[in-house]
């Protein structure tokens, strides 16, 4: 009977096992899709690049960049004295009476690129607005996503935690109490210049605070600047990334990049061949 049982079982695994799938599969006799020459569901189109997730969340998959991991600053360069290393988090040091900002600078180049970075903001708190845990990113160190102590802490919304600086709010506040780790996760897009410097597509910029959206793609001005509306000048593809030091004492944790490629960029419907 046993042996009846097993046979039969192998006859219904027989049964519901998928047949052989092809080596490609897909279709040819579907319509061309716009601003190409693939069909709707066509075998022959590439594949995407593997990429391994890291085992944690907010951990570096295989193609990162790795730009610090707790051990290292050297990818990165102080405009003035370099900042500490201390637990596993890098701190901007206090300033000299005569010194200004002393912002941290990678030494590899980025222009699209996707971001994760967590901070914390001093814990107590001793200042309020823009003197309380202020820094900021600046990719291709122009354009600015804020940082911010945002807890329970007034100040411009343009200048707020999540903000583009100086010109879009936030679309929450998402932060954590002072003290307590924080993370962005970031993906920015260079803007994109003619021969001549003029502008031919402004940088943008998708921003998850804390797993929260706070910019989605949003289109920024241009080289962030203080009081006064931001603007574009022509500039390299890539620059570096530069974390400010804004006289407090914000520290960083587990950053990474990818360089991200030309299909990556959001592109309209609008003006592709049909």
């Amino acid at each position: 009977m046993i042996v009846r049982m097993i046979a039969g079982l192998a006859v219904g695994m027989v049964a519901i096992m998928p047949a052989a799938a092809q080596d490609r599969p897909g279709f040819k006799d579907t319509p061309i899709l716009p601003g190409g020459s693939f069909h709707v569901h066509d075998p022959d189109r590439p594949y995407p690049q593997v990429v391994t997730p890291a085992a944690v969340a907010g951990g570096a998959p295989s193609d990162a960049v790795v730009l610090f991991d707790g051990t290292s600053l050297d990818a990165w360069t102080a405009q003035a004295m370099p900042w500490t290393l201390e637990g596993g988090a890098m701190t901007p040091p206090p300033r000299t009476a005569s010194g200004g900002e002393n912002n941290l600078v990678s030494k590899q180049s980025f222009g699209d690129v996707q971001l994760h970075l967590e901070f914390r903001s001093p814990n107590p708190p001793t200042k309020s607005s823009q003197d309380r845990g202020n820094s900021g990113i600046w990719f291709m160190e122009r354009y600015e996503l804020q940082i911010l102590d945002g807890y329970q802490n007034p100040t411009y919304a343009d200048g707020t935690v999540g903000a583009v600086y100086g010109w879009k709010p936030p679309l929450a506040n998402a932060s954590r109490r002072p003290g307590e780790w924080q993370s962005y996760d970031v993906v920015f897009e260079r803007p994109r210049f003619a021969a001549d410097g003029s502008l031919v597509r402004p940088a943008y910029v998708t921003a998850f605070l804390n797993g929260v959206l706070v910019q989605n793609h949003q289109a920024m001005l241009g080289t962030t600047a203080w009081r006064q509306i931001a603007k574009y000048q022509a500039h390299a593809d890539a620059a570096p990334l530069q974390l400010q030091d804004h006289d407090s004492p914000v520290s960083f944790r587990n950053i990474w990049v990818r360089p991200l490629p030309a299909a990556a960029i959001a592109q309209d419907l609008e003006g592709v061949a049909k």
